[in-house]
């Protein structure tokens, strides 16, 4: 009888993505990121095991979004102070001092919520350059452009 093999945290084995995200969709980005982090892309894939790989997400400053979002899409943040609510353009945080944030956020709220979120979360490494301090651990380049020519913005659309 066959049955499906559970892997233990110390089976795992973690690798290096480096990713160039200029010129890529947010969206179908944060996607793919998000099933890379988990593990699922693993045929050995365990739901509560932290079993994903380390991604490198470079150029996040570049990333295109598709229809109206450039201008309508909202991010609400509180102050602390009473009546302290306020809000950004997505246009207004990719120009802004962290626009590695964007990235990391939609990332984010792509995965589950809990102690594993926050721990795949972890191996999720974002520069709004190009530049990195993981070429240590050589990372291998996957190119996501080539995946599907819907994952890079065409011409007419914002930011």
């Amino acid at each position: 009888m066959k049955t499906t093999r559970s892997l233990k945290p110390a089976e795992v084995t973690k690798n290096w993505i480096l990713i160039d995200a200029e010129g890529l969709v947010l969206g179908r980005l944060a996607t793919l990121v998000a099933a890379r982090l988990r593990g699922k892309h693993k045929p050995q894939f365990t739901p509560h095991v932290d079993c994903g790989d380390h991604v490198v997400i470079i150029n996040a400053e570049k990333v295109k979004l598709t229809g109206n979002k450039v201008d309508q899409k909202l991010f609400h943040y509180h102050t602390g102070y009473a009546g302290g609510i306020k809000q950004r353009t997505i246009t207004q945080r990719l120009n802004g001092k962290h626009p590695g944030e964007v990235v990391e956020k939609a990332v984010e709220r792509m995965i589950t919520r809990g102690p594993l979120q926050r721990a795949q979360m972890r191996n999720l490494h974002v520069y709004a350059g190009s530049e990195h301090p993981h070429d240590g651990q050589q990372p291998v380049k996957l190119d996501v452009a080539a995946m599907n020519r819907k994952n890079t913005a065409i011409a007419k659309s914002g930011v």
